[in-house]
């Protein structure tokens, strides 16, 4: 699809951390159609799990794979990389619509403002869209006691409780996907539609599980002129130059960790975990871990690697494929061949575990020797791995439900 302008629309996913943005993000590029897309995909922790599990739907990102900033979040303090990946996108890749995945602790207005205000971006982008996906089951146990949607302010600690973030994204999208459906019943459903449309009243509301939205109606190559003035997101940049006299206030905004008291651990080791010791610690998960997800390797004979996911009383673990190791050494050379970056070990290739948990308050040597008891031991490792009691899939593809929240209708 050629561009009728010199500009590139671009549309910004936000929502909280678990809400489904990245599964949207996948439909939207395998619903793409004759649109050349590319992805920036922006995660909290210094392994970007998000970008791994996008890469394989886009051909148009940078170095092999989607643009991916990490390690922070890109309505603060990774502003500046935010700028100058797509400015070099804009420069050197010919794509039809942008699309921004920010982390699940980003706030939208500093990401749009970044592409309306005056900058380098802006002179190569218009916005599009900026869409907020919304866990149906999350927002109702925020605000479903108390019937409507607000802001709380800072909490005994000094720091806003994650609700409010909740209410911000809200209040700046234009579309809005209430996801995960299926976890609440019909009354609660309605009921936090009910309160969305008080926060957005403009706002296109989706109803979804799975994040299944048909890219048609998330893909909006431009608004009519009146309606793209009067767009929700557009005021509230518009109130924000007058509330500044006019100044630029992208950088007047405070990182996420000080506001929300949200930090991350990284987990990273080369020695597999016994499958039925990983399954007790997964399915009992601290409740200051909000969000987790990465690779693991898991003892379970069959060579797998493992992509797990978990947010908030949710946690699966999916048979993602056959380690690269465990390949014929023909096809091993050619994989690293075309993954210039890929860490190799000696011993076992490719074979690793790395994980990243989100969360407040979160205790990080519990957790890290939490999960050093779920290793092999010495002796483990030299086992029959087969004879491991495995309650996890060995056939690719395959998706276990380790925890899931239940619900009464």
């Amino acid at each position: 699809m050629s561009r009728d302008r010199d500009t590139i629309p671009v549309t910004i996913l936000s929502g909280s951390l678990g809400a489904g943005k990245t599964t949207l993000l996948n439909h939207l590029l395998t619903g793409a159609g004759d649109r050349d897309i590319a992805v920036l995909v922006n995660d909290m922790g210094d392994i970007n799990v998000d970008a791994d599990l996008v890469s394989q739907n886009t051909d148009l990102a940078v170095d092999g794979g989607v643009t991916e900033l990490s390690n922070g979040c890109i309505c603060c303090e990774l502003q500046d990389d935010l700028e100058t990946a797509v400015v070099r996108l804009a420069r050197d890749r010919d794509f039809d619509h942008l699309v921004v995945e920010a982390s699940g602790i980003s706030e939208p207005r500093p990401v749009a403002r970044l592409f309306t205000t005056g900058s380098q971006a802006a002179a190569r982008y218009d916005v599009a869209a900026v869409v907020a996906v919304v866990d149906a089951r999350q927002f109702h146990d925020a605000f479903g006691e108390a019937g409507a949607a607000a802001r709380r302010g800072e909490t005994d600690d000094g720091a806003r409780p994650l609700s409010d973030l909740l209410v911000e994204q809200v209040e700046f999208a234009n579309l809005v996907v209430l996801n995960k459906t299926d976890l609440v019943t019909p009354d609660e459903l309605d009921a936090v539609e009910e309160m969305v449309r008080a926060l957005r009243p403009d706002a296109e509301v989706v109803r979804t599980e799975q994040s299944r939205v048909d890219a048609e109606t998330v893909f909006r190559t431009r608004y009519d002129p009146a309606t793209a003035d009067e767009a929700g997101w557009k005021r509230t940049l518009e109130e924000d130059a007058h509330d500044h006299g006019g100044e630029d206030t992208a950088h007047d905004h405070a990182h996420p960790e000080t506001v929300y008291g949200v930090t991350s651990i990284t987990d990273r080791r080369r020695r597999p975990f016994h499958p039925k010791r990983l399954h007790a610690f997964l399915a009992d998960l601290p409740p200051t871990v909000v969000r987790s997800k990465g690779t693991c390797w898991i003892a379970t004979g069959a060579d797998q690697s493992y992509t797990m996911g978990q947010a908030g009383p949710s946690v699966r673990m999916t048979a993602a494929g056959p380690w690269i190791a465990s390949l014929p050494e023909f096809e091993q050379d050619a994989y690293r061949r075309n993954r210039k970056n890929l860490e190799w070990d000696a011993e076992w290739g490719d074979r690793r575990t790395e994980l990243v948990f989100i969360g407040r308050g979160m205790d990080e040597k519990a957790l890290v020797a939490a999960l050093d008891d779920c290793v092999l031991t010495d002796e483990e490792m030299t086992a029959d791995w087969d004879d491991f009691e495995n309650p996890f899939p060995t056939e690719t593809g395959a998706e276990y439900v380790v925890v899931e929240p239940t619900m009464e209708r």
